[in-house]
């Protein structure tokens, strides 16, 4: 029998579930508003279930073996065996724990919850369908509207990720066996952190990507060092080339997006073109697709409300989080660019306090980013060059970790951190790090610029020895020209 669609009423819906949604839904309820939060899959969204989290622990545990076995010059002799699936049952656990945790914090403060996927009907009602056969659907009618669909991986002609070969991110993620040969499209953050992760449980690694380097957008100086780390480890790099296409060994016939067919067993081959049309084909067994992400719009119906996105596919917002259309926000990665998690929970919070009538605003001015390769990289603000360009004459300060003790004595001394501020007044306006523990090492840099800080602040805040979070107080030491540990600028 299926369900008739009933149609009830709430002051703030809430559409997705991810670190945006979630956040916001939990935040309009905090101010009393009456909130209902909308997931079709996963408390947690793709960041808790699919992406950071799982991510972030594989990367642990590749660490832990990697470290276990190459650590004869600390005088440690060891020879560590991989189980991925035990792998894989750990941070599943640990998936759980968090995935059930927002389900019980929206449930404690009075979040109302729907599992379903939410389509518009008009600009103050969707429809939710609900999973399953003769499960059926409701309307629901809302007051305001927070659009935190999030985003999925980004597929490539000829690569479908149906194909059994051919993974998303996600899907690596799920594999119950390493690869012998992984074949990784792109080098770009998702792209060089998982080649990372199956170099260091043995698997033998190449990377094509059609620009001229690894991590595009951040400065040459801090991708060298994560791609030096990578060949290290034995990834392979080949630029300039886009993948075309795959076939299976001794296949004739190049696998598409219209060729599901199931892998033989003997490993597949696949093509690629540089921009003169010059071809070159690489052995693998599966081939893992890293090049971006896009927004998840496309079951939204955002035409019946008046919606549109831009030609990115983002819905465009102004600074309250709010879209064109009245009462109906967008947060978190269908909102824009920079993809990041947290951004996404700022945006939700912004737009929760909004309706709620509270004097909130979007500030990107501090929005630190890392990726989790290794050595890690961490920035927040301006680099030098975009200083200059926005009309500061930059002061630079510069810390090498191999002159960290801390660093040295954990064997991993690789990389830098860099702090960019205003030579005249010394505010402090942005920081690139690549070493050791930088996703965390950029949070005081991100605090400095959210509150304005100086280089002096910075400098003459006593830090713990021997910690690595001296580099940052020495790297603002060398911007003002008085670094004790290193040679100044």
């Amino acid at each position: 029998m299926v369900v008739g669609d009933v149609t009830t009423g709430t002051e703030v819906l809430v559409i997705g579930a991810g670190p945006g949604g979630y956040v916001a839904a939990i935040r309009a309820a905090q101010h009393g508003l009456d909130t209902t939060l909308v997931e079709k899959e996963a408390y947690g969204g793709t960041c808790l279930n699919h992406g950071c989290i799982p991510s972030k622990a594989y990367i642990t545990a590749a660490d832990v073996a990697h470290d276990a076995g190459n650590a004869e010059h600390m005088g440690i002799h060891a020879d560590p065996a991989v189980d991925l699936m035990g792998m894989r049952e750990w941070k599943d656990g640990v998936v759980s724990q968090l995935t059930g945790g927002v389900e019980k914090l929206c449930k404690a403060n009075g979040v109302n919850l729907v599992e379903g996927t939410a389509s518009f009907k008009d600009e103050s009602s969707v429809r939710v369908a609900h999973g399953g056969e003769g499960q059926g659907s409701e309307t629901l009618e809302f007051e305001h509207c927070i659009v935190a669909t999030g985003s999925r991986p980004l597929q490539i002609p000829n690569f479908d990720f149906g194909d059994e070969p051919v993974l998303s991110s996600r899907d690596a993620l799920s594999l119950e066996t390493v690869p012998d040969r992984l074949l990784v499209v792109g080098a770009g953050y998702i792209g060089m952190e998982l080649s990372t992760v199956f170099a260091k449980l043995d698997c033998e690694v190449t990377v094509v990507e059609m620009l001229d380097d690894a991590l595009p957008g951040y400065e040459d100086d801090v991708a060298r060092v994560v791609k030096k780390r990578a060949e290290g480890l034995g990834v392979e790099f080949n630029f300039g080339e886009a993948a075309s296409g795959w076939q299976e060994t001794g296949d004739s016939e190049a696998q598409g997006a219209s060729g599901n067919r199931t892998q033989s067993g003997d490993g597949i081959v696949v093509t690629t073109e540089t921009e003169d049309g010059e071809e070159s084909e690489y052995d693998a067994d599966k081939v893992l697709v890293a090049v971006g992400r896009q927004p998840v719009t496309d079951t939204l119906d955002l035409e019946n409300a008046g919606l549109e996105t831009n030609e990115n596919g983002f819905l465009e917002t102004d600074e309250r989080a709010e879209t064109d259309v009245d009462g109906i926000y967008a947060v978190g990665d269908v909102a824009g660019e920079p993809m990041l998690a947290h951004k996404g929970s700022k945006e939700g919070i912004v737009a929760a306090e909004v309706i709620a009538g509270e004097p909130a605003a979007l500030d990107y001015q501090a929005i630190p980013a890392a990726v989790f390769t290794d050595p890690e990289i961490g920035t927040v603000g301006m680099t030098e060059a975009e200083a200059e360009e926005a009309g500061f004459e930059p002061a630079v300060g510069k810390f090498p970790f191999n002159a960290s003790g801390r660093a040295l004595t954990t064997g991993d001394s690789e990389g830098f951190v860099r702090i960019v501020a205003d030579d005249g007044t010394g505010f402090v306006l942005g920081a690139q790090i690549v070493g050791p523990e930088a996703s965390e090492l950029v949070a005081e840099v991100t605090l400095a610029i959210e509150m304005g800080a100086t280089l002096e602040d910075l400098a003459a805040t006593i830090h713990t020895h021997p910690t690595l979070s001296e580099a940052v107080m020495e790297a603002a030491e060398n911007a003002m020209g008085e670094a004790i540990h290193t040679l100044n600028r």
